[in-house]
C-alpha cells in the first residue's frame, strides 16, 4: 500500500474538501494553493475576476493525504460533497451528468501546489457511454465529434484508470487509418470512429476481463482515485525527488465541465505563454491545433501551429497561425493574456479551448522558463514597474543560473548538421546517442555524457531525461512534454525534428541518408534546433546584460559575502569573473599532487628523520610560494583562506608495483623501503586517522614550510602591486584548543621570521575549520586562539551523521524516499543536526571573541537552502566552487530579503 508521509499542517483547515468555481461561484482564491493546488486555486481566481472558466469544483490536497492515511478509501462525506459539486456544474450548464439525451461531460485533472508537468494523470470526456454518446451526437449535430470524443475517453480511461497498455489502442488507431489510406486522425469518419470504439471496448474486455464501465458515477470515482494514485506513481516520485517536493503535500483533483476543441474547424485547443519562456521576450508565445483536444498539443502527438503570425513567418511555416485563422478569438485571447499578466504580475502559462468560436480558459499558472528568460522577465518587469527590484531578485531560482554559466557552441566551429527541429530548450550539449531512458540513466551513472533520442518523450522517461545532457525528439512542439520538462531541468532540447526515423529496438536513427547508431556522438543546439553529428567546440558565456543587472541588484541587498573554493590561478580568475569576494578555501594538497613536485613530496614522506623531511620540504618551498603568489595576484588584495595540508600521507604514495620502483629510484632508496613505508602509513579509516592538524602536531616542519611560503608570497605580491594580500591560515581538523594553540605558534613563528628577513609585515589571521562535533561543542575555548572559523560541512556532516560521503550513494536515496532525511544531507545541509552544531559553535565562538570571522566552505556553500540557513545563523560569508558563486550571490540576497 502506498503511503504519504508527514501531512502539511497548511492543508487541513476544516472538514470541507470540495470547493466550487465558475458560473458566479468562487469558493477559493489564488493564495490557497496549499489547499487547492495550483490549478484549482488559479481556476477559482480566474473565475473571480470574470474570465470565461468552465464551471467545476476542486477536491482539496487534504483529501489526498487522508485518502492514503485511510487505506486509499474515500469517506462518505466526500461522496456527498462531490454530488453537490456535480449539481453546481449541472446548474450552470443546464446539462445532466449521465443524461442520455443531453449529457454533461467532465474532465478530471490533477493539480499539485507546484507545477509538475506531465507527471500526473488526466481524464477527458468523462461521462460518455453507449447511450450518452448518442445524445452527444444528437445535441451537437456532429456524430463524428461525438464518436471521436468517446474513442478518446475509452483510450485515456483504459490507460489512466484501468492501467491497460495504451500502445494497443494506439496501434488499433494506426491500423484504422492505414486501412482507409489516411494520415491524420481527423480524416476518420463517424462510422470509422464508431467501429474503432467497438474495437477499443473489445480490447478493454480482453485485457481487463470486464466490460468498459458504463455507469458515469463509477467512471468519476475511478478517475478521482486514479488521479490521487498518480501522486505515488514512479515518475511523480522521481520528479518530486529531483525538485525537492515533499510527498506529504499531495495533489488536488479538479473536476470541470468539458468544453470541446474537436468540434470542427471553428474549434481549437492550445497552450500559450504571455512572454517567450525560452528567451524572455515580451511577445505572445504558444501553439494551437484546430479540431483537437488539449492532450494532442501537450503530448506532442501532432505537431501544432503557431499562435502569432510573426512566429509563423519567423519559422517559415505554411500552416496559418491562430492570429490569421481565428482573428476575433485571437484578439479576445490577447486581452486575456494582458489581464492575467497584470493580475498575477508574472509571466503566465495558459491552456485554452475554443468551442465553436467561444473562448474558454482552462488553466493559468506562473510559467516555467529558462534561466535566461527568468532573468530577462524579472528585470523587464521591474523596469516596467510591474514588480519591485526586490521581487525581481526573488523571481529567479538561484540553481537555474547554472544554465547560464557553462559554455555554448562556438559559432565559428564547423557543424555537420544532419537534422533540424524546434528550439525547445536553449543551450548546447554533446554526448552519445541513446534511445531509451534506462540506458541513458545507466550510461550516465558510468560517467558517459548521453543524448536521449526518442520519437516522443513520456512522463515515464523522466529519469533518463534527468540523466541526459540533452534531449532530441522526432515529434512534438515547443510546449510538448519533452520541451517543458527539459526547460525546467535546464537541459538543451530539440523537439519535432520530423525528418528523423528512430528505431529504438535496434538502436538506430536515420535521417536524410545518414545513420546514427547507439553510442555515436551527437550535438544539440537547443537555441537553434540544429542536430549535428560529432562533437562541436564551445565558447564561454558572457555574463552581462540582464544577468549583470540582476546580480547588481542582488549584491546591493545581501549581507553575507561570497567567496570561492579554488586553488589554481585559472579557477581563481573564473571565481573573480563570477563575482567572488575572496577565496574561502584553498586546498594545498591539490598543489602537492602536481606531477612536477610529487617526487619531492614522496621524498619527504619516505625520509627517516626530520633533517630528511626538511631537505625535501626545501625543494617544495619555492613551488608553494609561487602557487600562493599567483593566487594572491589574481585576488588583488581580497582575503584568501589557505588550508594547510589535510589528507593522510599515504594518499601521496604509489599503489602499483611499477610506481614503487619509480619512487624508489627517485628517492634514492630501494623498493622494499618504499613498500614498508607505505604499509606503515596504511590506515583502516583514513578520514578519522592521521590527517589534518594531526600531521602538523607530528611533523610541524610541514606546516612551517607552508606558512613560510604563504608569507613570502604575500610580501612579494604586496611589493609588486602595492596591494597587500590578506592571508587567512586555516588549521584543519582541530578538535581541541591545544591543537590549534600548537599550530598557531608554528604559523606565528614562521610569520615573524619572514617579516624579520624581509623588513615588512602583512596582516594575517590564523583560524580553523570546524569539521568535528567536538570542535563545535568546544567552540568557545577554541575561539580563545582562533581568529576565524570556517565550517567544513562536508566532513562535519560525515562525522555528525556517522555516514561516509563516498559510500552514502548506495543507500541515501532510499533514506530520502522514505522521509528519514528530507534531502540528501551532503547536498543540502541537515539543519536539525549539523545545523544545530553550527549554530551552537557560532554562539559560543562569538561569546568568546565578538569579532571572530565566520564562514562556510563545504559544498553546502553553493546550495540555496543551506545559504538561507547560513543567513539565519549569522555567518559572515559563504564559499562555493567558482561556477556556483553567482548562485550563492543570488541565494544570499534572497535569504537577506526574507530575513528582513
Amino acid at each position: 500500500m502506498a503511503t504519504v508521509t508527514t501531512r502539511d499542517p497548511a492543508q487541513r483547515t476544516d472538514e470541507r474538501y470540495v470547493y466550487r468555481f465558475g458560473g458566479g461561484a468562487s469558493d477559493g482564491r489564488a493564495g490557497e494553493k496549499n489547499l487547492l493546488g495550483g490549478k484549482g486555486a488559479n481556476l477559482a481566481e480566474m473565475a473571480s475576476i470574470g474570465l470565461p472558466v468552465p464551471p467545476g469544483f476542486t477536491i482539496s490536497t487534504a483529501m489526498c493525504t487522508r485518502y492514503y492515511e485511510e487505506g486509499e478509501r474515500f469517506p462518505d462525506s466526500l461522496r456527498e460533497e462531490v454530488a453537490g459539486g456535480i449539481a453546481h456544474i449541472e446548474g450552470v450548464t443546464g446539462k445532466r451528468f449521465g443524461d442520455a439525451s443531453d449529457p454533461l461531460l467532465v474532465s478530471v485533472r490533477s493539480g499539485a501546489r507546484v507545477s509538475m508537468p506531465g507527471m500526473m494523470d488526466t481524464v477527458l470526456n468523462l461521462g460518455l457511454n453507449d447511450q450518452t454518446v448518442e445524445g452527444l451526437a444528437s445535441g451537437s449535430g456532429d456524430a463524428r465529434f461525438a464518436w471521436d470524443s468517446y474513442r478518446r475517453f475509452i483510450q485515456m480511461y483504459a490507460d489512466v484508470v484501468l492501467g491497460l497498455d495504451h500502445g494497443a489502442f494506439e496501434e488499433a488507431l494506426e491500423v484504422a487509418k492505414e486501412d482507409q489510406g489516411f494520415t491524420l486522425d481527423t480524416e476518420l469518419s463517424a462510422d470509422d470512429l464508431r467501429a474503432l470504439v467497438a474495437e477499443y471496448k473489445a480490447l478493454v474486455q480482453a485485457e481487463w476481463g470486464k466490460p468498459f464501465p458504463q455507469d458515469v458515477h463509477d467512471q468519476l470515482w475511478g478517475a478521482v482515485g486514479a488521479v490521487f494514485g498518480s501522486w505515488q506513481s514512479e515518475r511523480a516520485k522521481v520528479y518530486r525527488r529531483l525538485n525537492d517536493i515533499p510527498a506529504g503535500w499531495g495533489t488536488a483533483v479538479n473536476v470541470q465541465a468539458m468544453v470541446f476543441g474537436n468540434m470542427g474547424e471553428t474549434s481549437a485547443t492550445g497552450v500559450a505563454f504571455t512572454r517567450d519562456p525560452s528567451k524572455g521576450d515580451r511577445a505572445y508565445y504558444g501553439e494551437f491545433l484546430i479540431n483537437a483536444q488539449g492532450e494532442d498539443v501537450v503530448a506532442g502527438i501532432r505537431t501544432p501551429q503557431y499562435l502569432t503570425r510573426a512566429a509563423r513567418e519567423d519559422a517559415g511555416a505554411q500552416a496559418a497561425s491562430m492570429e490569421e485563422a481565428m482573428p476575433a478569438v485571437y484578439a479576445e485571447l490577447a486581452g486575456v493574456f494582458d489581464t492575467l499578466e497584470t493580475h498575477y504580475r508574472d509571466m503566465q502559462d495558459i491552456e485554452f479551448t475554443v468551442e465553436r468560436g467561444t473562448l474558454w480558459m482552462l488553466q493559468t499558472r506562473s510559467g516555467k522558463r529558462t534561466a535566461r528568460a527568468a532573468l530577462k522577465i524579472a528585470v523587464d518587469m521591474a523596469n516596467e514597474g510591474l514588480i519591485s527590484r526586490e521581487e525581481a531578485i526573488g523571481r529567479v531560482d538561484p540553481q537555474a543560473l547554472d544554465q547560464l554559466l557553462h559554455p555554448t557552441l562556438d559559432p565559428q566551429a564547423t557543424r555537420d548538421v544532419i537534422a533540424r527541429g524546434l528550439p525547445a530548450s536553449p543551450g548546447a550539449a554533446s554526448g552519445a546517442a541513446v534511445f531509451d531512458a534506462d540506458t541513458a540513466e545507466k550510461w550516465a551513472a558510468e560517467g558517459k555524457a548521453v543524448i536521449l533520442v526518442r520519437t516522443e518523450t513520456s512522463p515515464e522517461d523522466i529519469h533518463g531525461m534527468h540523466a541526459a545532457k540533452g534531449i532530441l525528439t522526432a515529434r512534438g512542439g515547443m510546449t510538448s512534454h519533452a520541451a517543458v520538462v527539459a526547460r525546467g531541468m535546464g537541459r538543451p532540447c530539440v523537439s519535432g525534428a520530423g525528418g528523423l526515423s528512430i528505431d529504438a529496438k535496434s538502436g538506430r536513427l536515420r535521417v536524410g541518408g545518414r545513420e546514427v547508431a547507439q553510442g555515436d556522438t551527437l550535438t544539440l543546439d537547443g537555441s537553434t534546433g540544429e542536430v549535428m553529428a560529432g562533437e562541436v567546440a564551445t565558447v564561454q558565456p558572457e555574463l552581462a546584460g540582464d544577468f549583470g543587472t540582476l546580480m547588481g541588484w542582488a549584491d546591493g541587498c545581501r549581507r553575507m559575502k561570497v567567496r570561492a573554493n579554488a586553488e589554481t590561478p585559472a579557477d581563481c580568475k573564473t571565481a573573480r569573473e563570477f563575482g567572488a569576494e575572496g577565496i574561502g578555501l584553498c586546498r594545498t594538497e591539490h598543489m602537492f599532487f602536481d606531477a612536477a613536485r610529487i617526487t619531492a613530496v614522496r621524498q619527504m614522506i619516505l625520509a627517516a628523520d626530520e633533517a630528511g623531511r626538511r631537505a625535501a620540504l626545501d625543494k617544495l618551498l619555492p613551488e608553494q610560494r609561487d602557487d600562493f603568489a599567483e593566487i594572491f595576484l589574481v585576488m588583488a588584495g581580497l582575503p584568501v583562506t589557505i588550508r594547510l595540508l589535510d589528507p593522510p600521507l599515504h594518499e601521496f604514495l604509489p599503489r602499483e608495483e611499477a610506481e614503487f620502483a619509480e619512487v624508489a629510484a627517485a628517492a634514492g632508496t630501494d623498493v622494499e623501503t618504499v613498500k614498508r613505508r607505505a604499509s606503515d602509513l596504511h590506515e583502516f579509516n583514513p578520514m578519522l586517522g592521521h590527517r589534518g592538524c594531526r600531521l602538523g602536531v607530528t611533523y610541524p616542519e610541514i606546516y612551517e614550510m607552508q606558512a613560510r611560503a604563504i608569507f613570502e608570497a604575500a610580501i612579494d605580491i604586496a611589493e609588486r602591486t602595492g596591494r597587500a594580500p590578506v592571508p587567512e591560515v586555516m588549521i584543519p581538523l582541530v578538535a581541541t584548543r591545544r591543537e590549534l594553540e600548537l599550530m598557531k605558534a608554528v604559523v606565528d613563528r614562521a610569520a615573524q621570521t619572514v617579516f624579520a628577513e624581509r623588513g615588512r609585515t602583512v596582516k594575517y589571521l590564523v583560524g580553523t575549520m570546524i569539521e568535528l562535533p567536538r570542535a563545535a561543542l568546544k567552540a568557545g575555548e577554541i575561539a580563545e586562539v582562533g581568529e576565524f572559523f570556517s565550517f567544513g560541512t562536508n566532513d562535519l556532516t560525515q562525522t555528525t551523521l556517522g555516514v561516509s560521503r563516498d559510500d552514502a550513494a548506495r543507500f541515501l536515496s532510499a533514506y530520502v524516499e522514505q522521509g528519514i532525511y528530507a534531502r540528501d544531507p551532503f547536498v543540502s545541509l541537515d539543519v536539525d543536526g549539523v545545523g544545530e552544531l553550527v549554530t551552537l559553535a557560532v554562539e559560543r565562538g562569538r561569546a568568546t571573541r565578538s569579532d571572530i570571522k565566520l564562514g562556510i566552505c563545504g559544498e553546502h556553500g553553493g546550495d540555496p537552502a543551506s545559504i538561507a540557513f547560513c543567513e539565519s545563523a549569522g555567518l559572515d560569508y559563504v564559499s562555493a566552487s567558482p561556477y556556483r558563486v553567482p548562485i550563492a550571490r543570488l541565494a544570499a540576497a534572497q535569504a537577506a530579503l526574507k530575513a528582513r
